[in-house]
């Protein structure tokens, strides 16, 4: 018998039935779930405070331990380095329903591959060092698709690497090495990997072309692999038979020639082989000197953990590193230290060098355009932040060296000084301090998730300001560069405790590759560049009416947004545009800063500015110094002769209150 429900009373149930923590497919409570999934692991003491007398998650808070919490449900399990062995319970998981990350790094898990293709949500998976072995089986990470960061790294694994693995659209860490896979490296569907490793495994065949800029270090170890960046692939010569003519008359002579003339080729061909394995000897020797001097230069490896299970961890790469440098009192020690320290650009900071930064403990604060941020925070006592910088490798050592030096030679409050920097080929490290309050950008969009009030309007134009400030100042300081700044966001102004705004990643257009750029950079997301292919003096006023406009709406820019991220609608301006100006106050300020009483009418001065500073015609957009003026004329409050000449109605005017213009 079947029983009708109506759709909106079905909504009601299910949405009843979700807030109270249940899962439809189980029934089971996420505590029920966990206890239950402890109970297929061995050796689990760490885990003694899971209980069901207590919750797993108070808000973010978790009360047990490697539970990772949001908003009082479990998103995450990091259970690594807790001695575990048994069984992972896949299915016992799957009734955690907005499950993100797994890790089970450093344990005792051994067997196959768990069959975590039954956990669609999950973002990030960590296995590594563990003992799992035998062959993934090829759909292992079948429609999996918002996978991005996957570690399976020195295990036991077998055979292929799965053709679902590669074919993961948004995979942006992959590290394999040290297990045992054979057969061919596959093609990846991403190509914008911040983390890739498969070395020292079984793999043959040709490397993909879309990996030969990479590391050779990621495809070490793999005797079978050629082709950039390894080395290049040899095609097979075809060798030429050798036939004899059959005839009665002398087959005595004949059947001599043809016992003579195989041992003459095996002959050359002993002496060709002698000759090759001499050269690669000679050319593994050189390999080999070339290292040992690079050694030292090796950049910082944290281990990629996801952002939301930030927990500092010492990195396995920089670890070897910092153990396996060559020692400083060998006869050439003293070269090499020089080779691996830092150039610092200040004298009024602590002095340490690269393998202080090696042996600190490190926190990936996060993965932006150009490549991973780490916290690194030195025994010493100092917290530093290093980015890794891996398209600039078409800059020479002295015009980096130059450019850096300009950087550094900048001191203004709202830029944030760069402390020291290191340069290697292929990679460049730049190092800042350390802000703890975080950038704009979280405190505009996460402010929930951080449990703080929305960012209110005099913080708001206090940030406007001094953003302004810092664009003037680098256009006075650094007139050669056509976008003195060329990366303005809110993700690239941090703010210190007073929420006084310090820009980075400024002046950096110089030594970007341009192919690079184009993709990267804010600067060229401009009108002037997708219309014309070229920047101007007023680009990083655009990126400041962007800036603008998303202090004001509170949205962020869908342009800015990562590319594979989904966005919806057009960019900020186009957006405003759309709507009648008679229309904006009450459709385009951000709800939590519209209706403060004698506010609203500076905040609609702002969006005017911010739209003049966006206008697509270069020439009717205003210059950077007629905006900082009308910037820096802006007040928290509305004197009530402009707030009513300005922005309010003739009716309003008669009725003469400011609440008439509140936003519900």
């Amino acid at each position: 018998m079947a029983f009708l429900i109506d759709k909106p009373l079905f909504l009601l149930l299910f949405l009843t039935v979700s807030s109270m923590h249940f899962v439809v497919c189980s029934g089971l409570t996420d505590s029920e779930i966990l206890i239950k999934f402890k109970g297929s692991l061995s050796n689990a003491s760490a885990l003694d405070n899971w209980s069901d007398m207590t919750n797993p998650c108070k808000g973010d808070i978790s009360n047990w331990n490697g539970v990772i919490c949001h908003k009082g449900f479990v998103i995450g399990l990091q259970l690594e380095g807790m001695g575990l062995t048994g069984k992972i319970d896949v299915q016992t998981l799957i009734g955690l329903s907005v499950l993100r990350s797994l890790s089970f790094m450093n344990n005792g898990f051994d067997g196959p591959f768990p069959e975590l293709k039954k956990l669609k949500s999950l973002r990030s998976i960590f296995l590594s060092k563990n003992h799992f072995s035998g062959a993934i089986p090829d759909d292992a990470f079948e429609g999996m698709f918002k996978l991005k960061k996957v570690l399976l790294a020195e295990n036991e694994f077998t055979g292929a690497i799965p053709s679902s693995l590669a074919a993961l659209p948004k995979l942006i860490v992959l590290r394999l090495e040290g297990n045992k896979f054979t057969g061919k490296l596959p093609k990846f569907s991403a190509t914008n990997f911040a983390s890739f490793n498969v070395s020292n495994n079984e793999l043959d065949g040709p490397i993909p072309a879309t990996f030969s800029k990479m590391d050779f270090k990621s495809f070490s170890g793999n005797k079978g692999l050629c082709g950039q960046p390894v080395n290049e692939c040899n095609t097979p010569n075809t060798s030429t038979s050798i036939s004899t003519t059959s005839n009665t008359s002398n087959s005595n002579s004949n059947s001599e020639s043809t016992s003579k003339k195989p041992s003459m080729v095996c002959i050359i061909v002993v002496g060709i082989a002698m000759a090759v394995a001499l050269a690669a000897i000679v050319v593994a020797a050189l390999i080999l000197l070339q290292s040992l001097k690079r050694t030292s230069e090796e950049s910082i490896e944290a281990p990629p953990l996801p952002s939301d299970l930030k927990k500092k961890t010492r990195s396995k790469e920089a670890d070897r590193s910092a153990q396996g440098s060559p020692s400083e009192h060998s006869s050439n020690g003293r070269k090499k230290a020089d080779m691996a320290k830092l150039s610092f650009i200040r004298d009024d900071g602590e002095r340490f060098d690269l393998s202080d930064l090696l042996k600190a403990s490190a926190e990936i604060l996060g993965s932006g355009c150009f490549g991973l941020s780490y916290k690194a925070a030195l025994s010493t006592g100092p917290v530093m932040v290093v980015k890794r910088f891996k398209q600039m490798n078409n800059v020479g050592k002295e015009e980096f060296h130059e450019h850096m030096r300009r950087i550094g030679r900048l001191s203004h409050p709202n830029l944030l000084p760069l402390v020291a920097y290191y340069y290697r080929k292929e990679e460049k490290l730049l190092v800042t301090d350390y802000i703890e309050k975080g950038s704009l950008a979280v405190h505009l969009h996460g402010h929930q998730a951080l449990g703080q009030p929305s960012m209110d309007w005099p913080t708001r134009l206090k940030i406007v300001k001094g953003v302004a400030k810092g664009l003037s100042y680098l256009s006075k300081e650094l007139p050669s560069i056509t976008a003195a700044h060329g990366h303005l966001k809110s993700s690239n102004i941090l703010l210190n405790q007073s929420n006084e705004p310090l820009l980075t990643d400024y002046g950096l257009i110089p030594v970007i590759n341009q192919e690079n750029a184009q993709e990267l950079m804010v600067a060229y997301k401009s009108p002037e560049y997708l219309q014309l292919g070229r920047i101007t003096k007023k680009t990083d006023v655009w990126s400041l009416g962007i800036l603008i406009l998303e202090l004001i709406i509170g949205k962020l820019p869908p342009n800015f947004l990562p590319q594979g991220k989904e966005t919806e609608g057009e960019d900020l301006a186009s957006w405003v545009n759309a709507i009648p100006q008679e229309q904006r106050k009450n459709q385009v300020i951000d709800k939590k800063i519209s209706g403060i009483k004698n506010s609203e009418g500076e905040i609609l001065k702002l969006l005017k500015i911010g739209m003049s500073c966006c206008e697509g015609e270069v020439e009717k957009r205003l210059d950077l110094k007629e905006a900082i003026e009308r910037i820096n004329k802006l007040k928290e409050k509305d004197s009530d002769e402009d707030f009513f000449s300005s922005y309010a109605s003739e009716e309003d005017m008669k009725k003469g209150m400011c609440d008439d213009f509140a936003i519900s």
